[in-house]
Protein backbone atom coordinates (compact mmCIF):
# COMPACT_ATOMS: atom_id res chain seq x y z
CA UNK A 1 0.00 0.00 0.00
CA UNK A 2 1.06 3.58 -0.68
CA UNK A 3 2.22 6.00 0.51
CA UNK A 4 4.91 4.05 2.30
CA UNK A 5 8.19 4.66 4.00
CA UNK A 6 10.80 2.15 2.89
CA UNK A 7 13.28 1.49 5.70
CA UNK A 8 16.50 -0.13 4.57
CA UNK A 9 17.71 -1.79 7.77
CA UNK A 10 21.01 -2.82 6.17
CA UNK A 11 21.82 0.78 5.29
CA UNK A 12 20.73 1.97 8.73
CA UNK A 13 23.00 -0.58 10.37
CA UNK A 14 25.85 0.54 8.13
CA UNK A 15 25.17 4.16 9.15
CA UNK A 16 25.19 3.06 12.77
CA UNK A 17 28.54 1.34 12.28
CA UNK A 18 29.94 4.55 10.77
CA UNK A 19 28.76 6.93 13.51
CA UNK A 20 29.82 4.44 16.19
CA UNK A 21 33.35 4.46 14.75
CA UNK A 22 33.45 8.26 14.86
CA UNK A 23 31.90 8.55 18.31
CA UNK A 24 33.49 5.68 20.19
CA UNK A 25 36.80 4.95 18.46
CA UNK A 26 37.77 8.48 17.45
CA UNK A 27 35.84 10.58 19.98
CA UNK A 28 36.21 8.22 22.97
CA UNK A 29 32.55 8.88 23.87
CA UNK A 30 29.69 6.61 24.83
CA UNK A 31 27.00 6.33 22.17
CA UNK A 32 23.37 7.27 22.74
CA UNK A 33 21.12 6.48 19.78
CA UNK A 34 17.97 8.59 19.51
CA UNK A 35 14.96 6.71 18.14
CA UNK A 36 12.37 9.49 17.90
CA UNK A 37 13.14 10.45 14.29
CA UNK A 38 11.69 7.15 13.13
CA UNK A 39 9.03 7.18 15.87
CA UNK A 40 10.76 4.29 17.70
CA UNK A 41 10.00 1.92 14.83
CA UNK A 42 10.05 -1.63 16.19
CA UNK A 43 12.34 -3.10 13.52
CA UNK A 44 14.82 -0.25 13.82
CA UNK A 45 14.73 -0.40 17.64
CA UNK A 46 15.43 -4.13 17.58
CA UNK A 47 18.45 -3.59 15.36
CA UNK A 48 19.77 -0.77 17.58
CA UNK A 49 19.21 -2.79 20.77
CA UNK A 50 21.27 -5.62 19.33
CA UNK A 51 24.16 -3.42 18.17
CA UNK A 52 27.23 -3.89 20.36
CA UNK A 53 28.43 -0.29 20.05
CA UNK A 54 25.24 1.29 21.42
CA UNK A 55 25.26 2.16 25.13
CA UNK A 56 21.95 4.05 25.47
CA UNK A 57 18.63 4.16 23.60
CA UNK A 58 16.87 7.50 23.87
CA UNK A 59 13.57 9.06 22.89
CA UNK A 60 11.59 12.18 23.72
CA UNK A 61 8.36 10.25 24.38
CA UNK A 62 7.85 7.81 27.24
CA UNK A 63 5.26 5.92 25.19
CA UNK A 64 7.97 5.19 22.60
CA UNK A 65 10.44 4.02 25.23
CA UNK A 66 7.80 1.66 26.65
CA UNK A 67 7.76 -0.23 23.35
CA UNK A 68 11.43 -1.20 23.53
CA UNK A 69 12.47 -0.87 27.19
CA UNK A 70 12.56 -4.63 27.78
CA UNK A 71 14.51 -5.28 24.57
CA UNK A 72 17.00 -2.52 25.34
CA UNK A 73 17.61 -3.63 28.91
CA UNK A 74 17.89 -7.28 27.87
CA UNK A 75 20.74 -6.21 25.58
CA UNK A 76 22.46 -4.14 28.26
CA UNK A 77 21.35 -0.72 27.04
CA UNK A 78 20.05 2.02 29.34
CA UNK A 79 16.82 3.74 28.28
CA UNK A 80 16.86 7.54 28.23
CA UNK A 81 14.11 10.19 28.19
CA UNK A 82 15.36 13.27 26.34
CA UNK A 83 12.46 15.63 26.94
CA UNK A 84 12.08 17.12 30.42
CA UNK A 85 9.43 14.92 32.11
CA UNK A 86 5.92 16.20 32.64
CA UNK A 87 4.63 15.89 36.20
CA UNK A 88 1.83 13.59 35.12
CA UNK A 89 4.22 11.06 33.53
CA UNK A 90 6.76 10.64 36.34
CA UNK A 91 5.37 7.22 37.35
CA UNK A 92 6.05 5.84 33.87
CA UNK A 93 9.41 7.59 33.74
CA UNK A 94 10.53 5.94 36.96
CA UNK A 95 9.36 2.55 35.67
CA UNK A 96 10.52 2.50 32.05
CA UNK A 97 13.37 5.03 31.93
CA UNK A 98 16.84 4.45 33.34
CA UNK A 99 18.08 8.01 32.81
CA UNK A 100 16.01 11.17 32.34
CA UNK A 101 17.01 14.71 31.43
CA UNK A 102 15.89 17.26 34.02
CA UNK A 103 16.14 20.93 34.91
CA UNK A 104 13.32 21.47 37.45
CA UNK A 105 13.63 20.50 41.10
CA UNK A 106 9.86 20.06 41.49
CA UNK A 107 9.97 17.32 38.85
CA UNK A 108 13.07 15.71 40.32
CA UNK A 109 11.38 15.56 43.74
CA UNK A 110 8.40 13.76 42.19
CA UNK A 111 10.73 11.31 40.46
CA UNK A 112 12.36 10.65 43.82
CA UNK A 113 8.98 9.76 45.31
CA UNK A 114 8.06 7.44 42.43
CA UNK A 115 11.46 5.74 42.45
CA UNK A 116 11.09 5.17 46.19
CA UNK A 117 7.75 3.41 45.63
CA UNK A 118 9.44 1.07 43.14
CA UNK A 119 12.48 0.50 45.33
CA UNK A 120 14.73 2.03 42.65
CA UNK A 121 17.32 4.76 42.33
CA UNK A 122 16.52 6.89 39.28
CA UNK A 123 19.37 8.47 37.30
CA UNK A 124 19.09 12.04 36.07
CA UNK A 125 21.15 14.20 33.74
CA UNK A 126 21.00 17.82 34.85
CA UNK A 127 20.62 19.98 31.77
CA UNK A 128 22.70 23.13 31.36
CA UNK A 129 21.77 25.90 28.89
CA UNK A 130 24.88 27.17 27.08
CA UNK A 131 22.97 29.77 25.08
CA UNK A 132 20.65 27.89 22.74
CA UNK A 133 17.86 28.93 25.13
CA UNK A 134 15.89 25.72 25.18
CA UNK A 135 16.00 23.53 28.31
CA UNK A 136 18.49 23.76 31.16
CA UNK A 137 19.77 26.03 33.90
CA UNK A 138 21.63 28.96 32.35
CA UNK A 139 25.33 28.22 32.61
CA UNK A 140 26.27 31.66 33.99
CA UNK A 141 24.00 31.16 37.01
CA UNK A 142 26.41 28.92 38.91
CA UNK A 143 24.81 29.62 42.28
CA UNK A 144 21.52 28.14 41.09
CA UNK A 145 23.32 25.19 39.51
CA UNK A 146 25.17 24.42 42.75
CA UNK A 147 21.99 24.82 44.84
CA UNK A 148 20.19 22.41 42.51
CA UNK A 149 23.01 19.88 42.65
CA UNK A 150 23.09 20.09 46.44
CA UNK A 151 19.40 19.23 46.75
CA UNK A 152 19.65 16.46 44.14
CA UNK A 153 22.45 14.85 46.14
CA UNK A 154 20.24 14.91 49.23
CA UNK A 155 17.50 12.82 47.58
CA UNK A 156 17.75 9.14 48.51
CA UNK A 157 16.25 7.70 45.32
CA UNK A 158 17.88 10.01 42.78
CA UNK A 159 21.39 9.66 41.38
CA UNK A 160 23.03 12.63 39.66
CA UNK A 161 24.40 10.72 36.67
CA UNK A 162 25.88 13.76 35.01
CA UNK A 163 25.21 17.00 33.18
CA UNK A 164 24.34 17.68 29.57
CA UNK A 165 23.57 20.33 27.00
CA UNK A 166 21.36 20.69 23.95
CA UNK A 167 22.42 22.95 21.11
CA UNK A 168 21.14 23.75 17.60
CA UNK A 169 17.55 22.49 18.03
CA UNK A 170 15.96 25.82 19.04
CA UNK A 171 18.41 28.71 18.89
CA UNK A 172 20.46 27.05 16.11
CA UNK A 173 23.63 27.70 18.11
CA UNK A 174 26.40 25.54 16.69
CA UNK A 175 28.47 23.51 19.16
CA UNK A 176 32.06 24.73 19.30
CA UNK A 177 35.07 23.93 21.46
CA UNK A 178 34.62 27.21 23.32
CA UNK A 179 30.96 26.81 24.31
CA UNK A 180 31.25 23.08 25.09
CA UNK A 181 34.32 23.85 27.19
CA UNK A 182 32.00 25.83 29.47
CA UNK A 183 30.15 22.56 30.12
CA UNK A 184 33.29 20.59 30.91
CA UNK A 185 34.56 23.36 33.18
CA UNK A 186 31.25 23.34 35.03
CA UNK A 187 31.41 19.56 35.41
CA UNK A 188 34.86 19.89 36.96
CA UNK A 189 33.61 22.54 39.40
CA UNK A 190 30.68 20.34 40.45
CA UNK A 191 32.95 17.35 41.02
CA UNK A 192 35.39 19.38 43.08
CA UNK A 193 32.79 21.26 45.12
CA UNK A 194 30.75 18.18 46.04
CA UNK A 195 33.53 15.58 45.97
CA UNK A 196 31.70 13.40 43.44
CA UNK A 197 32.43 11.87 40.04
CA UNK A 198 29.95 12.53 37.24
CA UNK A 199 29.54 9.50 35.01
CA UNK A 200 28.35 11.49 31.99
CA UNK A 201 29.05 14.87 30.44
CA UNK A 202 26.83 14.77 27.36
CA UNK A 203 28.00 17.16 24.67
CA UNK A 204 24.95 17.35 22.48
CA UNK A 205 23.40 15.75 19.44
CA UNK A 206 24.19 15.19 15.77
CA UNK A 207 25.37 18.81 15.51
CA UNK A 208 28.35 18.02 17.77
CA UNK A 209 29.74 15.00 15.96
CA UNK A 210 31.64 17.11 13.39
CA UNK A 211 33.94 18.29 16.20
CA UNK A 212 35.36 14.77 16.52
CA UNK A 213 36.70 14.79 12.99
CA UNK A 214 38.24 18.24 13.51
CA UNK A 215 39.83 17.17 16.80
CA UNK A 216 37.95 19.95 18.60
CA UNK A 217 35.61 18.05 20.92
CA UNK A 218 36.64 19.03 24.47
CA UNK A 219 38.33 16.15 26.31
CA UNK A 220 35.80 16.22 29.14
CA UNK A 221 32.87 15.38 26.85
CA UNK A 222 32.22 11.62 27.13
CA UNK A 223 28.82 11.14 25.47
CA UNK A 224 27.07 12.11 22.22
CA UNK A 225 23.38 11.65 21.37
CA UNK A 226 22.86 10.75 17.73
CA UNK A 227 19.60 10.56 15.80
CA UNK A 228 19.73 12.29 12.43
CA UNK A 229 23.38 11.38 11.86
CA UNK A 230 22.46 7.70 12.23
CA UNK A 231 19.18 7.83 10.32
CA UNK A 232 20.09 10.24 7.53
CA UNK A 233 23.89 10.36 7.68
CA UNK A 234 24.04 14.08 8.44
CA UNK A 235 26.21 16.29 10.56
CA UNK A 236 23.47 18.75 11.53
CA UNK A 237 25.76 21.67 12.34
CA UNK A 238 26.72 22.29 8.71
CA UNK A 239 24.66 19.69 6.84
CA UNK A 240 27.65 17.67 5.68
CA UNK A 241 27.42 13.93 4.97
CA UNK A 242 29.35 11.93 7.56
CA UNK A 243 32.07 9.53 6.34
CA UNK A 244 30.73 6.05 5.68
CA UNK A 245 27.04 7.03 5.79
CA UNK A 246 24.29 7.25 3.18
CA UNK A 247 21.24 9.49 3.01
CA UNK A 248 18.82 7.09 1.38
CA UNK A 249 18.26 4.52 4.12
CA UNK A 250 14.74 5.96 4.37
CA UNK A 251 12.74 6.56 1.19
CA UNK A 252 9.17 7.83 0.86
CA UNK A 253 7.18 6.31 -2.00
CA UNK A 254 3.87 7.74 -3.19
CA UNK A 255 1.55 6.88 -6.05
CA UNK A 256 0.41 9.15 -8.86
CA UNK A 257 -3.37 9.61 -8.83
CA UNK A 258 -3.68 12.25 -11.56
CA UNK A 259 -1.49 13.20 -14.51
CA UNK A 260 -2.56 16.06 -16.79
CA UNK A 261 -1.18 18.94 -18.82
CA UNK A 262 -2.30 22.23 -17.31
CA UNK A 263 -1.09 25.83 -16.97
CA UNK A 264 1.59 26.43 -14.36
CA UNK A 265 -0.18 29.57 -13.07
CA UNK A 266 -3.53 29.31 -11.24
CA UNK A 267 -6.26 31.43 -12.82
CA UNK A 268 -7.94 34.12 -10.75
CA UNK A 269 -7.13 36.24 -7.71
CA UNK A 270 -4.59 34.58 -5.42
CA UNK A 271 -5.52 34.49 -1.75
CA UNK A 272 -4.12 32.26 0.99
CA UNK A 273 -3.93 28.49 0.83
CA UNK A 274 -5.40 25.97 3.28
CA UNK A 275 -2.54 26.68 5.69
CA UNK A 276 -2.95 30.44 5.69
CA UNK A 277 0.03 31.09 3.43
CA UNK A 278 0.03 33.16 0.26
CA UNK A 279 1.81 31.00 -2.35
CA UNK A 280 4.09 32.12 -5.16
CA UNK A 281 3.85 30.51 -8.58
CA UNK A 282 6.43 30.47 -11.35
CA UNK A 283 5.16 30.79 -14.92
CA UNK A 284 6.44 27.67 -16.69
CA UNK A 285 3.80 27.67 -19.39
CA UNK A 286 1.82 24.47 -19.97
CA UNK A 287 3.38 21.64 -17.96
CA UNK A 288 2.76 18.00 -17.20
CA UNK A 289 1.48 17.98 -13.60
CA UNK A 290 1.38 14.82 -11.51
CA UNK A 291 -0.59 14.66 -8.29
CA UNK A 292 0.61 12.11 -5.73
CA UNK A 293 -1.47 10.79 -2.86
CA UNK A 294 0.51 12.14 0.07
CA UNK A 295 0.39 15.62 1.56
CA UNK A 296 1.31 18.03 4.30
CA UNK A 297 -0.56 15.93 6.85
CA UNK A 298 1.99 13.18 6.21
CA UNK A 299 5.27 14.89 5.36
CA UNK A 300 7.16 18.16 5.11
CA UNK A 301 7.26 19.23 1.47
CA UNK A 302 10.30 21.43 2.07
CA UNK A 303 12.19 18.46 3.51
CA UNK A 304 12.00 15.94 0.67
CA UNK A 305 13.80 15.50 -2.64
CA UNK A 306 12.64 13.46 -5.65
CA UNK A 307 15.08 10.68 -6.50
CA UNK A 308 14.26 11.46 -10.14
CA UNK A 309 16.27 14.71 -10.30
CA UNK A 310 14.23 15.99 -13.26
CA UNK A 311 11.06 16.22 -11.17
CA UNK A 312 10.20 19.45 -9.34
CA UNK A 313 7.90 19.73 -6.34
CA UNK A 314 5.50 22.61 -7.00
CA UNK A 315 3.58 22.55 -3.73
CA UNK A 316 0.82 20.72 -2.00
CA UNK A 317 -2.19 20.58 0.27
CA UNK A 318 -3.15 18.38 3.21
CA UNK A 319 -3.53 15.24 1.10
CA UNK A 320 -1.76 15.99 -2.19
CA UNK A 321 1.62 17.02 -3.54
CA UNK A 322 1.84 18.54 -7.01
CA UNK A 323 4.84 17.64 -9.16
CA UNK A 324 6.15 18.99 -12.45
CA UNK A 325 7.27 15.90 -14.39
CA UNK A 326 7.58 17.66 -17.75
CA UNK A 327 11.36 17.29 -18.07
CA UNK A 328 11.64 13.77 -16.72
CA UNK A 329 13.06 11.09 -18.99
CA UNK A 330 10.46 8.66 -17.68
CA UNK A 331 6.99 8.58 -19.19
CA UNK A 332 4.99 8.56 -15.97
CA UNK A 333 1.42 7.34 -15.89
CA UNK A 334 -1.33 7.17 -13.28
CA UNK A 335 -0.53 4.43 -10.79
CA UNK A 336 3.24 4.85 -11.04
CA UNK A 337 5.24 5.39 -7.87
CA UNK A 338 7.50 8.37 -7.25
CA UNK A 339 10.27 8.08 -4.62
CA UNK A 340 11.82 10.74 -2.39
CA UNK A 341 14.70 11.01 0.04
CA UNK A 342 13.86 12.88 3.21
CA UNK A 343 15.30 15.54 5.45
CA UNK A 344 14.71 15.57 9.18
CA UNK A 345 11.31 17.26 9.06
CA UNK A 346 10.04 15.01 6.29
CA UNK A 347 11.30 11.91 8.08
CA UNK A 348 9.75 12.90 11.40
CA UNK A 349 6.28 13.65 9.99
CA UNK A 350 6.29 10.66 7.65
CA UNK A 351 7.34 8.22 10.39
CA UNK A 352 4.66 9.61 12.71
CA UNK A 353 1.78 9.60 10.21
CA UNK A 354 -0.71 6.79 10.64
CA UNK A 355 -1.46 7.09 6.91
CA UNK A 356 2.02 6.12 5.77
CA UNK A 357 2.83 2.40 5.84
CA UNK A 358 6.30 1.03 6.47
CA UNK A 359 8.15 -1.51 4.35
CA UNK A 360 11.54 -2.98 5.18
CA UNK A 361 14.65 -3.99 3.31
CA UNK A 362 16.52 -6.51 5.48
Amino acid sequence: MYPRLVVDLKKLESNLDAVAKITKEEGKCSLMIVTKGLCADAEMAKMVAGHKAVDFMADSRVMNIKTYADEARKNGKKTVLLRIPMHDEVADVAKYVDLSFNSELSTIRLLNEEAKKLGLVHNILLMIDLGDLREGIFYQNEDLIFETVEEILSLENINLYGIGVNLTCYGAIIPKNDNLSNLTALAAKIEEKFNIKLEMVSGGNSSSIYLVGKGELPAGINNLRLGESFLLGNDTAYGEKLPGTVGDALVLEAQIVELKEKPSLPIGEVGVDAFGQKPYYEDRGIIKRAIIAVGKQDTDIDSMEPIDEKIDILGGSSDHIILDVTKSDKEYKVGDVVAFTLGYGGMLKTATSAYVEKAYVK
